[in-house]
């Protein structure tokens, strides 16, 4: 929700961003990378118990994430920068959830249950965007829900800080993931019948 309607405000600073690293001399696949190792930090950080940090690589690396696909248009968007950039943020996704099973091990059921929600919700969300021909800014149709990547960073840092109810701050947001999963399946109807 929050990449849908909040994109406008923060783009000139994305934008900026962008261009600097363009001057520069890297390639959005390159912003890519860096922002996949930046952010695959992140669940060493929770497992060693460097909560800041943690945040900190999170944050850059989806900061950076919005800035290589603002540098991608423009340049040339290609498809395999898509298919980096998607399977990137998954893996990044995936790290977190993992640094905070292994370190908080009585939560492992519910952040199961979390990673089974977020492999469905993006099934949907891709196979829609593979099988419908509306086309948005992104290099292909890009389905809004209420958990889009912002707001999965924030219940993601609500979860690194707020240990102490790390079970309930997980399943809050598998109800999001659900409701969102459901949101877009009913938008696959609408628009796809």
């Amino acid at each position: 929700m929050l990449d849908t309607h909040a994109r406008k405000y923060v783009q000139p600073i994305f934008q900026r961003s962008a261009k600097g690293l363009l001057k520069i001399g890297l390639s959005a696949n390159q912003t890519t990378v860096i922002s996949f190792v930046i952010g695959i930090t992140t669940g060493v950080f929770i497992y060693f118990d460097y909560t800041v940090l943690a945040l900190i690589a999170l944050w850059v690396s989806g900061f950076l994430d919005a800035v290589d696909g603002t540098m991608a248009r423009l340049t040339k968007p290609s498809p395999f920068g898509t298919v980096l950039d998607v399977t990137f943020d998954r893996v990044v996704e995936i790290s977190v959830i993992l640094g905070l099973a292994f370190r908080y091990p009585d939560a492992m059921w519910s952040l199961l249950l979390l990673s089974v929600s977020i492999i469905v919700a993006m099934t949907i969300f891709l196979t829609v965007g593979a099988v419908t021909e509306k086309e948005g800014i992104k290099s292909f149709y890009y389905q809004p829900g209420l958990a889009e990547r912002t707001e999965g960073f924030l219940l993601f840092s609500a979860m690194m800080i707020f240990t102490n109810v790390l079970v309930w701050l997980t399943l809050l947001f598998l109800v999001v993931e659900i409701f969102t999963t459901a949101q877009r399946l009913l938008e696959a109807k609408r628009i796809l019948s």
